[in-house]
């Protein structure tokens, strides 16, 4: 099957990897935040001082006491942050030298609640999305169809396919093991140069076009999109071969590259560590550039990346840090209006859109929030048949009917990232799309 999108944006932005090969760093300190699984209520199972093997459990979702949040590494719980009201930030762990790893019972797992239960108990359940409501899927609802992507189109980012070359056939069994849980199709979407085989019992897709062409909900909406009162899941490639791994060994992959990118970073590169790993390391591998300018660190990509300090950690699902100006101590003439062509721009009124360079951008809004402004522009970077501007004033206004409508059940936050970027009116619309969805789903559930 192909896929040809027409819509989309990709950032040219300085400080791509150029090296493929991954470097080591000693990372001692990660961290586990619930805040990254969406729709999941964490109840916090261990205590301050307790030692943890990877792969035991964290925490736990209150409505659903089987499905976990799981250490990434072995060692001994060095805080359980919270904020206010006692809300859960993260768990900390430091990582000892025993690379214990819980092993689970593989051998029993012969129906759809035995393959759930150990997907859920191994913490792999998080790590995948449900559509509608792009949350922690619900254990006791089968998903129709499964989405996997194998692209990542974000700014920068580095082809999930380098992480899983030699996983061939830990891919083949969770796509064998899958099929215990879906009575529909498993539909794989990569590039068309990719050097994944086909796999037994999945769909492959060759999906091209701009970001946001890598989204796994974006591939859905224009295969097979989701409708109300049905379930799909999606994941990506490396959670597909996670999952493989688990069923072929009985124990959890926590092993992760992360890509350290952006035009603050001196030497960006690929680094081998754990999923949830301190950012500080990772940044001292790759080293900043002696700038004294104030700089702005995300997990993630710039579209859709959550910002985070020095100390800070890299949430799920990135697997990915940029490094970016954050522009607040810079002072040029005409700020935003200058006509340089050094800043980029989606309009052909700036000499930047004419321009094939790599950019250097900052974090600064560039201009004041005001009323939406309904031009199309949003339809120019999402390729889905939707609305946006419409499905975004029904979320705004809480029309539950007009929300159905219009889409609101094929939809993630993400997919609204570029829309973000081009949105003349600085709204927020990543944050809009989460508020809505959270909304319909306490209102309907």
């Amino acid at each position: 099957m192909k896929l040809k999108l027409k819509k989309g944006l990709d950032l040219k932005i300085a400080g791509k990897i150029t090296d493929m090969v991954p470097r080591h760093t000693d990372v001692r300190i990660f961290a586990v935040a619930p805040d990254d699984f969406p729709g999941l209520k964490p109840k916090v199972d261990v205590k301050e001082g307790d030692a943890v093997i990877a792969g035991s459990p964290l925490m736990h979702d209150k409505h659903h006491e089987e499905v976990k949040l799981v250490a990434p590494v072995s060692g001994t719980i060095k805080a359980v942050v919270r904020g206010e009201r006692r809300k859960v930030i993260r768990v900390e762990i430091e990582k000892d030298d025993r690379d214990a790893i819980r092993q689970f019972d593989i051998a029993s797992v012969s129906s759809r609640d035995d393959a759930m239960r150990l997907l859920a108990e191994a913490g792999l359940l998080a790590e995948i999305r449900q559509r509608p409501y792009d949350i922690v899927p619900n254990p006791e609802v089968a998903p129709r169809d499964i989405f996997v992507t194998a692209i990542d189109s974000a700014p920068l980012a580095v082809s999930p396919e380098l992480s899983v070359a030699d996983k061939t056939k830990q891919i083949q069994s969770a796509i064998d093991f899958l099929g215990k849980v879906t009575d529909g199709k498993i539909y794989i979407s990569v590039r068309p140069e990719t050097v994944l085989p086909e796999f037994k019992g999945a769909v492959k897709v060759e999906v091209t076009g701009a970001h946001p062409a890598g989204n796994a909900g974006v591939q859905a909406a224009n295969i097979a999109p989701v409708n109300k009162g049905e379930t799909i899941w999606t994941l990506d490639i490396v959670t597909l071969a996670r999952i493989g791994e688990l069923v072929m060994t009985g124990k959890r992959e926590f092993s992760t590259i992360v890509a350290v990118t952006g035009p603050e970073v001196a030497q960006p590169c690929v680094i081998t560590t754990f999923e949830g790993a301190q950012v500080a390391p990772l940044l001292k591998e790759a080293q900043l550039k002696d700038t004294n300018h104030h700089i702005r660190i995300i997990s993630g990509n710039v579209l859709t990346g959550i910002v985070t300090e020095m100390d800070g950690f890299i949430h799920f699902p990135y697997r990915q840090l940029t490094v970016i100006a954050e522009g607040d101590d810079k002072a040029e003439f005409m700020g935003w209006a200058s006509f340089s062509p050094a800043k980029a721009s989606v309009s052909p009124t700036f000499p930047g859109h004419f321009s094939d360079k790599a950019f250097v951008p900052d974090a600064r809004l560039n201009g004041g929030r005001r009323a939406m402004i309904m031009s199309g522009e949003y339809d120019k970077v999402i390729p889905m048949d939707i609305l946006p501007e419409y499905l975004l004033k029904a979320i705004i206004g809480k029309n539950i009917d007009a929300m159905e409508k219009l889409g609101i059940y094929e939809i993630a936050p993400e997919d609204f990232g570029a829309a973000e970027y081009v949105d003349t009116s600085k709204l927020p619309l990543q944050q809009i799309v989460r508020d809505g969805l959270d909304y319909m789903r306490e209102a309907l559930e």
